[in-house]
Formats: C-alpha cells, structure tokens, sequence
C-alpha cells in the first residue's frame, strides 16, 4: 500500500512541477512590466519633491518672521506683567521682613531657654550610659559562647542522627536478609525432612509411619553421602536411582518394608541394609587389586569426591559397584575412549553424561537434587550464624547511638534555654543602651540645632533689614520700566498684522503642492509594492519547484526500500509462525505439570496441618497429666507432716491399722468441714482468761456507747443525703431553667445578628444534665447546620457574641469590656453588632476596644492616646453627645 501510495504521489508532484514552472515564467514577464512603470514613477516624485521643497521654505520663512514679530511681542508683555510682579512681590517683601524681624527676636530667646534644658539632660545621662554599655558587654560575650556550644552540639547531634539512620538502614536490611535465609532454611529443611527429592514411592513408605521402633528406616542413601561441590550435579545424575535407596538397620526392616510396599503403599523402592548387620555373610573389605588402574592424571575417581558418613566407610564401593568403578573425565570424548577401553567402569563427562562399555546416558540435568539441597542448607545455617551476630551487634551500635543522642539532645535543650536568657538579658541591655544613645544623640542634636537656629535667625535678622532697604529703591525702578514697556507693544502689534498676512499666501502654496506630490508618491508606493510581490511569489514558485524535485526523488528511494522489506517481512512471518507453535505446545506441557505439582502440595499442607494439629493435642495433654502429678503428690507430702504434726503417728501406721474406719465421698467432706470448724474455735479461745467477766463489762459499756453513736452518724448521714438530693433537685432545675431561657435568647439573638438563620445549643447526654457538655450548632443563612467549629472566623465571632448576649439577658452584668471582637467581621456584620450593643447599652455599660469607624461612630465618647512627644503618652477623650439626645435625633 505504501509502494502504491508513492507512486501516486510521484504522478501528482511531476504533474505540480509541470505547473509551476510555467507560473514561474509567467511571473519573470511581468516582473520586467512592471520595473518601466516604476523608473517613470520615481522620476516624477522626484521632480515634484524639488518643486515642494521651494514651497515649503517660502512658507518657512513668512511663518518665521510672523513667529518672531509674536515672540518679540509675547516678550514685550512678558516684561510689563514681570515688571507688575516685581513690584508687587516688592511690596510683600517689604512687609514680610518687618514681621519677620518680629518673630526672630522672639524665636531667639526661647531657643537660649532650651539650649539650657539640654545641657542638663545631656549630663544626667552620661553616667548611666557608661554602666550599660558595660553590662551589655558581658553578656553579648555569653550570647556568643552559648552559640558556638550549641552549633557544636547540634553538629555532633546530626552526625550521631546521621549515623543512627545509616546504621537502622543496614540492620533493616540485614534483618531481611536474616528472614529471607530463615525462609529458605525451613524450606530447605522440609524438603529434606519429607524426602522432597525422592521417589513417590520411598516418600509414601516413610510418611505413612508403618515402619517403626527398631524397624524404622535411618534415611537414604543420599543422607549418608558428602560430595565435592564441584561434581554434585555430576554425581546426582549418576546416583539417581542409588540415592533414593531406603537405608535400614536390618534385614528384617527390609523385609517389613517389602511387605508393606506389596500390601499398604503403591510402587517399588530398593532397602540397603547396614554393614553392622550380623546376617552379612560376606566381608565388605575392598580388594585394592580389582580396582582398574587410572588411564590418565586428569581422571578423578568417584570415591575421592564422595564422602562416607555413619559407619558404611569404604564398604559402600563393595555395596554399589558403580561407585567403586565410577570415574569423572574432563570432557565427553575422553570419557567416551575410556569406556570403549574399560568396559566394566563407569566415565562421567562434565554435562552429566555416562559412558558405560557402548552405552551412554544423557539428558537434562535436574536444577536440585539431594546433595545439592544439603550443601545449600549448611551454607544457609552458616549464613544465618553470620547475619545473626551482625544483626546482635548493629542493634547494640544503634542504642548506643539513641542513648547519646539523647543527652546531647538534653544538652542542646539545656544550652538553648541559657541561650535564650542570655538573649533576653543582651537585648534587654542592648534596647536600653541603644534607647540611651538615641536620647543623648537626639539632646545634642537638639543642642546643635538650637545653636544653628540661633545663628540662622540673628543672620536673617540681619538680612531682612539690608534688604527692606534695598527692595524700597527696586519698587522706584519697577515703575519706570513699566511705562517704557507699555509704548513698544504698541509699535510691535502693527508690524504683526503686515506679517500674518504674508503667512497665510505662502501656505496656500504649499499645500496645493504637497496635494499633487501626494499622488505621485501613492503612484510609486504602488509600482514598488507591486514589484515587491512579484519578487516574493516567484522566489515561492523556485522554492517549490525545488521541493518538488526533491519530493520526487525520495518517493522513488523510499518506493524501492518498501519493496525490499515486503520480501523481509513475510520471511520473517513464516519462521515466527512455527515458533509460536512449538512455544504454545510447550506452554501446555508445563501447565499440565503445574496442576499435578498444586495438587499435590495442597495435599502435602494438608497432612503436615494435620499432624500438627495431633502433635499440639498431645503436648496439651502431656502438661494437664504432668500438672495432675504434681498436685497429687504435694497431697500426699501435705497428708504425711499433718500426721506427723497433729497426730504424732506416721502415715503408714495410720494406713495399716484395719480398726480405723474409712471415709469416702459426702461423709468424708462433712468430718473434714466439721474438724476445721472445731480446730478454729479451739484456737481462737487461746488460754483461760481469768479477768473475762470485768473485761465483758467494760466491753458491753462500750457497745452501747459505740451504738449510740453509731445511730447519730446514720441519721447525719441520712439527712446529708437527703439535702444532698434536695440541692441535685433544685440545681437540675435550675440548670435546666437557665439554659432554656438562655438558648432561647441565644437563638433570638443569632437571627438578629446574621439577618436570618438558625442556631441553638444543646446536651452532649440529655439523661445526666448536671454531668453533660454543650454543643453549639449554628445555621448561617444559605448553609446547613454544623458545628459552630466549622464555621469561618467571622462566624464565629458572631456566634460567640449571640452566646454572651443571650447570657447577658438572663443574667445582666453592670459593665462588659470587649476587646476587638468586630476584628474579623465585614461592614454589615459590623453594622449589626453595633445596633445590638446599643440596644443592650440601657442595661448594662460596654468598654469596646476596637479599629473600627463604625464602630466608633455607635459609641457616645471614645478615648484614645497620642504621644505629642517621643516616649510621653497622653490620654485624649472625646464626647460626641447626651445619650437621650442621640437617641432622639
């Protein structure tokens, strides 16, 4: 589709580019046309602007000399209205330095006054500036030493931090690390336990638990073997079939296992008996000599990478023969030679395979098998002793750490409560000092002045007198000017007619030739903007020209290119077409697997929940029969000293003589009752009192004292709870009485204040009025009813005033003192709040401390303080009107 679609394209730009070379010649046609008008256009502007030029300057010239003979005028009345002025600024002169001199001899003697004040102040606080300076001294150096602590010790707090954090990030780490080996070592440890790795036959024969006592299986083979890391894989490829064989103590275990595989478990499995068994008719020494000879330095025998545990030794290579004739080569052909030239031994090549005489055996290696987990499992067990002690030992890193920040922190605060102290006391001291300076600067500045000023005005004194004089023989001149003035103005407005009208003929002239060199300049402007786009539509017309020949060619590149992956692609198709058939045919197979590998660890989960379930029963047990044990025997331990102690006969004596009845069950429960019973009283009688009767006497006083008492105290108490109940009765309905009215007025007074609304109180429990809460609920209008906590400040503050009035009207108060409470309200709010104050002002007298005007403009005085002088306050009042009067208008 693409091939086709440039090929169109292709069609249409030679076809486009047929086109545009011809609007190109086109346009080059009349490009020249168009260059003769514009040659002929700009030599008649240029003629006619010679001729307007001449016009322009003749008008020029009449437009000057009217412009001067003006300005000469102009100046003429300028000096006649500065003579005027002159004058009369004389004049005012003349009067204000007489009252000038007035005022400067009195200005001079209060300054005299004030320059002595100043002297006096300046000294009085010289001495106390001295003793400030020095205190302020010594405690900015403690400011600066408490500083440079703290910086310090918030230095080592961060360090200390930032280690802390570093050191949690590594434990943090290491601590999944530790659950992550924990994790695998109990999976290790499962697998191995159940046989995770053997056949199914072996694994049912040890979990059905048929075998038991002395003919339990110890294992298989694989758990009496170490191997070399580096042939494991090898070696359990090798070992298959061996390793799973069922390791028993005798034959009659075999036997037994034999039996129950034929009977109760499915599938077949090999039962190695060990060496220690008495019935082994054949000595399982190793005959050295049988053993075939190494053909070369590079082959290893299997015997030197296995390891015997528990007793088989070298008894296992008379056991398995393919162990004692088994062989690792270095690679497969050499294991393959060897084969040919032993054909009795075994040779393992690296990738698993096995050549015995002319047969091999290969195939996929198992990720893990028996050897393998138990080698992993001991590096698990070695890697979580190691991560445990790092873990153990970062912990204790980590507290020490806490445990040092925490005093450097208790430091710091400490070092930062001085430092503030000290702060204070500088600033303190620095504030006075600097407050001392500026009124010792400000009174000599004062000084200064008032000398300066002194100065000044015995100087200007001195001038006004000089030049009162001077100004009265300016005034003589003045006047004399003026007339001269007068009698050139008229001369000058008589040549200012003749002028005007020369102007007025030239510029005729001029503007009737400006007309004319107006047209032929649109003329030209025409020519040149019609060249202009000439010249830019056949530049367009060349630069597509180009980009069409340039369209042309890649259309034909990228045609070509297109071809030559179309044959690409459907080779690619056809070889991604059977690979996708071989992969889902795989996915299948490892499907299938994945069901019957599911199914079977749900049954595995299933018996092991079992069994522990069985095996936490039994523990259960086990502890009520152990405690039962031990609480029988501490009775009969118990039995044996009370006999001993209040018999004085043994237990055994008492058990053996026949004459003694016995007791069971509810009659051996009542003589137990019944001795206990007369073995407490026979205690607390104690020895015979011979003074019993007086003490009964005084004790029966005593009683009926006691008694008398005791009949006072319970009807005082009767009578305090029944006040008690009076007092909770009347305070209820007092409470209940007060916060109705209250609510009442409450809610009158919030619809007042918000122009409409709702708002009330109520009891957090209505049940326990005297314990209860109160919620205020409010209903601004146009909202729904929420807490009064919801709402914004200027609610609020509303809501709050609606409460104290309603308070205020159940209980008046003589005098309210509120203090900036319109602060967050708007104008109308403001307005409101205001009414209702002086609604409530007939009863009750209210202090406002407010910014508001219209506040202020409700109240009938209002004080305020000024400060006419740096540091003195004054208290200024004002009374706007009688209250009745106010009221009336």
């Amino acid at each position: 589709e693409r091939c086709a679609e440039l090929l169109a394209r292709t069609v249409a730009a030679e076809a486009e580019l047929t086109r545009t070379v011809a609007q190109l010649e086109s346009l080059t046609q009349e490009r020249e046309a168009n260059r003769a008008i514009l040659e002929s256009a700009a030599t008649d502007v240029a003629a006619a602007q010679n001729e307007a030029q001449m016009k322009r300057e003749e008008s020029s010239r009449a437009a000057a000399a009217v412009s001067d003979m003006e300005f000469r005028q102009e100046q003429a009345r300028a000096g006649v209205m500065d003579i005027l002025t002159n004058a009369s600024r004389v004049r005012n002169q003349i009067t204000q330095n007489e009252e000038n001199c007035a005022a400067l001899d009195r200005e001079s003697e209060r300054l005299n006054r004030e320059v002595a004040a100043a002297f006096g102040d300046i000294e009085a606080m010289g001495g106390k500036r001295g003793q400030l300076g020095l205190e302020f001294e010594t405690e900015s150096q403690r400011v600066d030493a408490l500083s440079g602590r703290i910086r310090e010790v918030r230095g080592q707090i961060d360090e200390k931090r930032a280690a802390e954090t570093v050191a949690k990030q590594h434990l943090d780490s290491m601590r999944a690390e530790f659950a992550t080996l924990l994790g695998k070592r109990n999976s290790l440890e499962s697998i191995i336990n159940e046989h995770g790795y053997s056949t199914e036959s072996v694994k049912r024969l040890f979990q059905s638990g048929a075998l038991a006592e002395g003919r339990a299986p110890v294992g298989v083979l694989a758990d009496f073997l170490a191997v070399d890391n580096k042939y494991e894989s090898v070696i359990e490829d090798f070992l298959r079939d061996e390793l799973n064989y069922v390791v028993v103590k005798s034959w009659d275990a075999a036997d037994e296992g034999l039996r129950l595989l034929q009977t109760g478990v499915d599938g077949r499995a090999t039962f190695l008996v060990h060496p220690s068994d008495a019935q082994a008719k054949f000595s399982f020494a190793v005959d050295e000599s049988m053993k075939p000879a190494l053909p070369r330095d590079t082959i290893v025998p299997l015997t030197r990478c296995i390891q015997v545990l528990d007793g088989f030794g070298k008894s296992l290579e008379v056991i398995l023969p393919k162990l004692r004739g088994g062989f690792i080569a270095p690679d497969a052909g050499v294991a393959r030679e060897l084969a040919l030239e032993n054909p009795d031994a075994f040779y393992l090549a690296p990738n698993g395979e096995t050549f015995h005489n002319v047969t091999v055996t290969g195939g996929k290696q198992r990720n893990e098998g028996p050897l393998s987990m138990k080698r992993e499992l001991r590096d698990v067990l070695k890697l979580i002793g190691e991560v445990e002690r790092d873990i153990h030992s970062e912990t204790a890193r980590i507290q020490e750490l806490t445990h040092e920040i925490h005093d450097l922190t208790s430091l710091l605060s400490r070092l930062e409560g001085e430092l503030r102290e000290a702060e204070k006391q500088a600033m303190t001291h620095g504030h006075a000092l600097q407050q001392m300076e500026s009124e010792i600067s400000r009174t000599q500045q004062r000084v200064n002045g008032y000398r300066a000023e002194i100065d000044r005005v015995t100087a200007q004194r001195t001038e006004k007198e000089a030049a009162t004089a001077g100004l009265r023989e300016m005034l003589v001149q003045h006047e004399t000017q003026r007339e001269q003035a007068e009698s050139a103005i008229a001369i000058l407005q008589q040549e200012l007619g003749n002028l005007r009208i020369a102007r007025e003929s030239a510029g005729q002239a001029v503007a009737d030739m400006s007309a004319k060199l107006a047209g032929l300049e649109e003329r030209h402007r025409s020519a040149s903007a019609s060249m202009q786009r000439i010249e830019t539509l056949r530049a367009e017309v060349g630069a597509r020209v180009e980009s069409l020949r340039t369209q042309i060619a890649s259309s034909v590149a990228e045609r070509e290119q297109r071809e030559a992956e179309n044959v690409q692609i459907s080779e690619r198709l056809v070889a991604l077409s059977a690979e996708r058939e071989v992969a889902q045919a795989r996915a299948a197979e490892l499907h299938a697997e994945s069901e019957q590998l599911r199914s079977r660890l749900a049954e595995i989960e299933q018996e092991l929940k079992q069994a522990r379930h069985e095996m936490d029963a039994a523990r259960d047990r086990k502890g009520e029969l152990a405690a039962a044990h031990a609480k029988l025997q501490s009775d009969f331990t118990y039995m044996n000293e009370s006999c001993l102690n209040d018999l004085g006969i043994p237990a055994d004596e008492l058990r053996a003589d026949t004459s003694i009845a016995l007791v069971e069950g509810e009659t051996l429960v009542t003589e137990d009752n019944l001795y206990r019973e007369m073995r407490s009283r026979l205690d607390a009688m104690g020895p015979v009192n011979m003074m019993a009767l007086e003490e009964y006497k005084e004790a029966a006083e005593r009683h009926a004292f006691m008694e008398t008492q005791r009949k006072d105290l319970l009807d005082s108490i009767e009578n305090t709870q029944n006040t008690i109940k009076e007092i909770d009765v009347v305070s209820r309905q007092k409470f209940e009485e007060a916060f109705n009215i209250i609510n009442e007025n409450f809610q009158r007074t919030f619809t007042k204040l918000f122009g409409g609304g709702q708002g009330f109180m109520r009891l957090t429990d209505e049940e326990n009025s005297t314990e209860s809460g109160i919620d205020i609920v409010a209903s601004p209008p146009g909202k729904k009813l929420q807490n009064v906590l919801l709402l914004s400040g200027g609610e609020k503050a509303l809501t709050a005033l609606s409460l104290l009035v309603g308070i205020f009207q159940y209980q008046p108060s003589p005098f309210c003192i509120l203090d900036e409470v319109d602060a967050p309200l708007d104008e109308s709010n403001v307005g409101r709040f205001a009414d209702l104050v002086r609604e409530m002002s007939s009863h009750t007298q209210f202090i406002l401390i407010t910014h508001s005007k219209r506040t202020m403009n409700a109240a009938p005085v209002m004080y305020g303080v000024t400060m006419q002088e740096p540091g003195v306050s004054k208290v200024v009042s004002v009374r706007f009107g009688d209250e009745a009067q106010r009221a009336s208008a």
